[in-house]
């Protein structure tokens, strides 16, 4: 007997009450969700072990992926982080009172803020455990079915893409 999924049992079940209709896009969609909340639970898990709020960890991979000298512009971590200015501040209060960040003046308005030894040391630990629990998260598909499944994801978010920037190459 095949095993199915709920999402093939959602689509069966569509296809049988109403066949005028076509449920295809549930074996994406309804999977896509579910994987969404299973990568999302366990990430928030991990984090909360560390005690490391999920914004801050966007924070300082922001940082960290910049490049040394680990620093960017609050309007450039806002644009890269895709938030407002105000949303940049409150998270780098809390991650200054944790000795993750300083800020500095950068001329005019502009501030710059800069990853500390300490915020490096939290954020490289952090990835590494991150990128260990996804892959083992991901352990059903051999590598060249994970490069084929991140490359549709690819053209499928490419596709779907507002417009809006997302960092640069490589972040």
């Amino acid at each position: 007997m095949t095993r199915i999924d709920r999402a093939e049992a959602i689509a069966r079940a569509w296809r049988r009450e109403r066949p005028d209709l076509d449920p295809s896009s549930i074996g994406v969609v309804t999977r896509v969700w579910h994987l969404a909340k299973v990568f999302g639970d366990e990430r928030r898990r991990l984090l909360a072990e560390k005690d490391i709020e999920p914004s801050l960890m966007n924070l300082l991979g922001t940082l960290r992926r910049s490049g040394e000298p680990y620093a960017l512009t609050t309007r450039e971590l806002a644009d890269r982080d895709a938030v407002t200015p105000a949303a940049i501040s409150q998270r780098l209060t809390r991650a200054e009172k944790k000795g993750w960040v300083t800020r500095e003046p950068a001329g005019g308005r502009s501030v710059l803020v800069r990853l500390t030894d300490t915020g490096r040391e939290v954020v490289d630990d952090t990835a590494g455990a991150i990128f260990d629990c996804e892959d083992d998260l991901l352990r059903a598909l051999p590598p060249e079915r994970r490069e084929l499944l991140a490359e549709l994801l690819r053209d499928l978010c490419l596709d779907l893409d507002d417009g809006s920037p997302v960092g640069q190459v490589g972040d």
